[in-house]
């Protein structure tokens, strides 16, 4: 089971998204809600109102906790609280992704674009080439570096627009918003792969 947090933002759509591979989601609200997922989905909104509303609701600490210990993928804002230093202005993240982002890198809201992003191997079924990703850019951020360990999945214009370190995935854009659901599949592989590491682990305990 997934998790999306639903304090704010576009929350429906990623949950639409993962309907259409057959994945199960859960909205995450409220403390009891993180209980038994095998992931996180950070979604867009603004980032600055989602640490009001996780601090409101007593979230920060309990979402800080589970992406410590399991997958999660951000877009846009939510990828902006997975950094570990916010630029323009700075402000508080989880620091699960060794990179530094620039909010509001494209402009203000009237200047949101769709624009064609290239999509890495990994990304693909087979690892074949694939289409372009359509990156849907509203008051987008940019990653002005990243750390040696981050893996680069899709860039734009020669900058990484996806990125991931680990158990952690980010966009700077909105793959929710199209119908490519390239990203959600990999996140959901991730999420699986985590979760029979951690059965394993049971397994040989026992």
């Amino acid at each position: 089971m997934i998790g999306i947090l639903a304090l704010q933002g576009d929350f429906s759509a990623h949950h639409d998204a993962f309907s259409r591979l057959d994945v199960s989601t859960r909205l995450v609200r409220r403390l009891a809600d993180l209980s038994g997922l095998s992931g996180l989905v950070l979604p867009g909104g603004e980032s600055s109102t989602f640490l009001k509303l996780l601090e409101g609701e007593g979230l920060w600490e309990p979402v800080s906790k589970f992406s410590k210990t399991h997958p999660v993928f951000g877009t846009c804002a939510g990828a902006i609280l997975m950094a570990d230093q916010v630029e323009n202005p700075s402000q508080a993240c989880f620091g699960l992704i060794r990179m530094t982002m620039r909010r509001n890198a494209y402009g203000r809201q009237l200047s949101s674009s769709i624009r064609h992003a290239e999509a890495a191997k990994e990304l693909n079924v087979g690892r074949k080439p694939g289409p372009p990703l359509e990156a849907v850019l509203i008051r987008a951020p940019i990653i002005t570096e990243i750390g040696p360990d981050v893996q680069v999945l899709a860039t734009l214009d020669g900058q990484p627009v996806a990125v991931r370190q680990g158990q952690y995935l980010a966009t700077t854009f909105h793959p929710e918003l199209t119908a490519d659901t390239r990203f959600h599949r990999y996140f959901e592989r991730m999420v699986s792969k985590e979760a029979a590491k951690g059965e394993g682990s049971l397994d040989n305990h026992e």
